[in-house]
């Protein structure tokens, strides 16, 4: 019997708990799926974009406008690709931001701590690595905010495809760490990539939040209300200068996500149940084909090691971001007083750092608004996003495979679910009704047993008593070997014939 897990000191990255397991497992099934088709819309975009017979048409798609012009969204299908869709994308961050502040990790301070500090230190210190580089090299330190960004769907996509059976602790954590980067990421786009406000839309746009919230506080219902609405705000806080992808965030951060009595699911977790597969299936990806079609040749591969803001960003995603979240982490349990999980080692922490090193939605969207208006410069920073993502992936493939055969035990113990109940075993080690249960099953497994060893010993001695001696086969074959070994001297005869019974000074065993 496996004894009741302690609960005198906090561990870091320790078991889920069962509620939080499966919700992280359900997000990451559709950000897996997600990941892997925005990996197919990346590569799609390379060869669009470098096929010399069809780069053209891939510049016209891109740079065709519509919309209409009297509302100022008279857009390029690019922009309606990096300002529209990604709303969709950001408003489920602000559902996954809610549900963690409200019900989740972050929910409790001391939990909240690790992610936390972890994510801001995997921002601060690739953003220290971009301008230490730019300066040095002469280059526009403006790109800084570039390699900060994390980008889950494509981490989960890396993990898909190598195949390597990642604790649920480490894939929480993971997760969280991307809705806290995304978090800042949006801060980060709000306060420094805002240059001219117009006040009378921002002032329109925070006025259609403020029906959003009091509906959805009157309990109203139906998508033919909030879509509308949606679509309004959007374009108003497109129209105030700010970054349309806020007013995603903003909607999804007022949604419930906390459940009252007779509710089975809070309502953000119902809407992003639905809105989520959009985001990771169709906006992203698209999203992708549209903004990593960029040129790629061997001199601009080579380029990126030159120049220092391209330079700037690999180191930021490769170097900054796996030294930023693997010292974070480690000062957050050090000055914490936790403790690792006897499962895991530090080892591991940095393996999912150097993943984390995959920025590419966020940083391609960063990198438009950092260079905007110098073309080729923002064509070399989403190439030099692309090979920073590409090593970081490739780094964090061989440390996460050196470690696979040990992730796959954990993963399995997991997993185990001998009882059939629905609920893995590791969950129910201190409920005594499992392991009567158990008892139970294994009861049934040894009388199994039992009947086959008897079959099987019948079946080859025979049924029947072939000599007429009154004895079966069977008998005859036990009673043979016994009188064999006691001819060859093995076996003394009195310990043959007698069984544990007791020797010439009737003192000792036979």
């Amino acid at each position: 019997m496996t004894a009741p897990r302690s609960t005198a000191a906090r561990k870091v990255f320790d078991r889920l708990s069962l509620p939080e397991r499966t919700f992280v497992a359900d997000a990451l099934r559709t950000e897996t799926v997600g990941g892997v088709l925005l990996l197919v819309a990346a590569v799609a975009a390379l060869i669009w974009a470098n096929i010399p017979a069809l780069h053209d048409s891939y510049e016209s798609v891109s740079d065709f406008h519509l919309g209409p012009t009297a509302l100022g969204l008279n857009l390029s299908v690019e922009h309606w690709a990096a300002d529209g869709l990604l709303a969709v994308f950001f408003f489920v961050a602000g559902i996954e931001l809610k549900r963690e502040l409200v019900a989740g990790d972050l929910k409790d301070p001391k939990a909240a701590a690790l992610p936390v500090v972890a994510a801001l230190c995997g921002m601060a210190v690739p953003a220290l690595v971009y301008t230490l580089t730019a300066l040095t090299g002469g280059g526009d330190p403006g790109g800084w905010a570039v390699p900060t960004a994390t980008d889950i769907a494509f981490a989960l996509a890396v993990l898909a495809v190598i195949g390597t059976s990642l604790p649920s602790a480490l894939r929480a954590f993971l997760l969280t760490l991307a809705v806290v980067d995304d978090l800042f990421a949006i801060l980060i786009i709000a306060v420094f990539f805002t240059h001219t406000i117009d006040f009378a839309a921002l002032g329109g746009a925070v006025a259609g939040l403020a029906v959003f919230w009091v509906l959805l506080r009157k309990g109203v219902r139906g998508w033919y209300v909030y879509v509308p609405l949606a679509l309004v705000i959007w374009a108003l806080m497109y129209n105030s200068g700010i970054h349309a992808t806020i007013a995603g965030v903003a909607m999804g951060l007022m949604l419930r996500c906390t459940t009252r009595e007779g509710e089975e699911h809070s309502p953000g977790e119902r809407i992003e149940h639905v809105v989520r597969p959009l985001s990771a299936g169709l906006a992203v990806p698209l999203f992708a084909l549209f903004s990593a079609g960029v040129s790629i040749s061997g001199g601009a591969l080579g380029e990126v090691f030159t120049r220092p803001e391209t330079l700037g960003v690999v180191l930021g995603l490769v170097v900054g971001k796996t030294i930023g979240i693997f010292g974070g982490t480690w000062l957050a349990a050090r000055f914490t007083r936790a403790s690792l999980s006897e499962d895991l080692a530090w080892a591991d922490v940095f393996a999912v750092a150097s993943l984390a090193g995959i920025g590419f939605t966020v940083s391609l969207l960063i990198g438009e608004l950092a260079f905007e208006g110098d073309a080729a410069l923002t064509d070399e920073v989403k190439a030099a996003v692309l090979m920073g993502s590409l090593i970081a992936a490739t780094l964090a493939t061989v440390l996460l495979k050196l470690r696979n055969a040990k992730y796959r035990r954990i993963y399995e113990a997991e997993e185990r679910d001998e009882d059939s109940d629905g609920i893995p075993d590791v969950y129910e080690e201190d409920d005594p009704a499992y392991h009567l249960r158990m008892a139970e099953i294994y009861d049934r497994k040894a009388a199994q047993h039992r009947r086959t060893a008897e079959e099987i010993t019948r079946a080859r001695a025979g049924e029947t008593d072939g000599d007429g001696d009154g004895e079966t086969g069977a008998d005859e074959a036990v009673e043979g070997s016994g009188e064999k070994a006691v001819k060859r001297g093995s076996v003394p005869p009195l310990a043959a014939e007698v069984p544990g019974g007791a020797g010439e000074d009737g003192d000792r065993p036979a």
